[in-house]
This record gives structure tokens, C-alpha cells and sequence, in this order.
């Protein structure tokens, strides 16, 4: 079992049961899944950059993304039916956890002037969406591999019914979060 897990179970399950004033541990927001993705714009004209990617989101993962078309054409993209445009990987159970983990205690301390997730990144059910710059803050991925930096967005989905379950659920977790200064 991870490290984050345990947390959650040992932990952070007891602690936001008391603080949301629950009868039943059941009813705690917990992890869903974790979507990690990343638009491809150039994809549409080389095919090739789709492997470079699929190794990239692979490696940091921990297992194989699926490629992403278009559904619509838009003309002003240059973009028609069934381009690729991007790629993603859902992950969940023990490969979520883990993945969350190195994100939190790993990944985000090593961003550039890095103050902390902002809580406006919520949506209303209580998902977080954190946009990372480029995919060489990972551990796994080599330097010298990158031909280009490209951005990626992790989408944490959570059974929370609105934003403040889902804050303290993360928090609880260890995500760091913008003080409210």
C-alpha cells in the first residue's frame, strides 16, 4: 500500500469525518482518479510527436496513454474530424496514490516560485485542476530525451460534493495550498 494511502486511511479519514461532522466514514470525500493529459497542437501535422509523448507520459505515469482526436473541425486551428490533438492516462487505485504522492512531495517544490496550489483551481464539485509548465519537473523524465518542453494538466477528481470538501480533503493529503493572505 503507498504511502498516501495509508495517510488517508490511518489518518485523514477520521480527521475529516470529525471536521464535516459525518455519521459514517463512507461518507468522506475520498480519491476518484487522477487524469494526466497533454494537448498536442503539432500532432496534426507530425505523427511522430505522439510516440515522443506516449514514452514521456508512459514513464511518469506508470502505464500507456491513450491518444486523444478532434470531434469537431475548426477551421481556424486548422484542425479536421479525427486529428490527433493530444494524449491521456486515467489512472486510479494504487497507481493514483503513488502518482499523487510524488506529485505533492516531489514534483511541486520544484517549481519555480512556487507558493502553493490556488484554491480557485476547484471546480464545483470539488475536482482540482493544476496546469504544470513542463514535463522536466518529473524525476523520470531524462533532459536529454525533451526535444521540446510541453506543458500538461492534472485533473485530481474527487467524491466530494462541493469546493471546501475538496480542499480539505487534498490538504489532509498534504497538497500545498496558497495562504489566504
Amino acid at each position: 500500500m503507498s504511502r498516501l494511502k495509508e495517510k488517508y486511511l490511518k489518518e485523514a479519514q477520521a480527521k475529516l469525518q470529525q471536521e464535516l461532522g459525518l455519521k459514517h466514514k463512507l461518507a468522506v470525500p475520498r480519491l476518484k482518479k487522477i487524469v494526466i493529459s497533454m494537448g498536442l497542437g503539432e500532432a496534426k501535422d507530425n505523427a511522430a510527436i505522439l510516440d515522443k509523448v506516449r514514452v514521456y507520459l508512459s514513464v511518469l505515469a506508470g502505464q500507456v496513454p491513450i491518444a486523444t482526436y478532434a470531434k469537431k473541425s475548426v477551421s481556424s486551428f486548422k484542425v479536421s474530424v479525427g486529428q490527433p490533438i493530444g494524449m491521456m492516462v486515467t489512472l486510479r487505485g494504487e497507481k493514483m496514490y503513488a502518482f499523487l504522492d510524488k506529485l505533492i512531495n516531489i514534483v511541486l517544490p520544484k517549481v519555480r516560485d512556487f507558493r502553493g496550489v490556488s484554491a480557485d483551481s476547484f471546480d464545483i464539485q470539488g475536482n482540482l485542476n493544476i496546469g504544470l509548465k513542463e514535463q522536466t519537473i518529473f524525476p523520470e523524465v531524462d533532459y536529454k530525451t525533451v526535444d521540446k518542453v510541453r506543458g500538461l494538466a492534472v485533473t485530481i477528481t474527487t467524491t466530494a460534493k462541493n469546493r471546501e470538501e475538496g480542499k480539505k480533503l487534498l490538504e489532509a493529503l498534504g497538497m500545498p495550498f496558497k495562504s489566504s493572505n
